[in-house]
């Protein structure tokens, strides 16, 4: 059998599915074509410094370096240990304004 000069060949179920972006990879391109990324990063930053959340990330930090030796601790240590604390105490206030934020812009980016 001749392949047809044509027509590029059909392409596979599977080829296809791959190509198409998902809904949160479609609404994060909107977010940084808009400028809308940067701005919540801001805010959050400003949120996070104002609750006191970052100071406590520092002392968090310093403590376990002080355990484990200034000389035997490396930012991926600090990082593994730290973000789960990070991540559970951001106050659930600042959540809420950062989701009532995006939900806002989803809303007038009409996705």
């Amino acid at each position: 059998m001749r392949a047809s000069i044509n027509r590029p060949p059909t392409p596979d179920a599977e080829e296809d599915q791959e190509k198409e972006l998902s809904l949160q990879e479609i609404i994060n391109i909107k977010l940084i074509e808009s400028g809308e990324k940067e701005r919540l990063k801001e805010l959050l930053r400003e949120r996070l410094i104002e609750c006191g959340w970052r100071d406590e990330m520092k002392t968090l930090c310093r403590a376990f370096t002080r355990k484990k030796g200034r000389n035997n601790v490396t930012v991926d240590d600090l990082v593994h240990v730290i973000t789960p604390k990070g991540r559970a105490s951001v106050p659930d206030s600042v959540k809420a304004e950062l989701l009532q934020r995006i939900r806002t812009f989803l809303v007038s980016a009409a996705l």
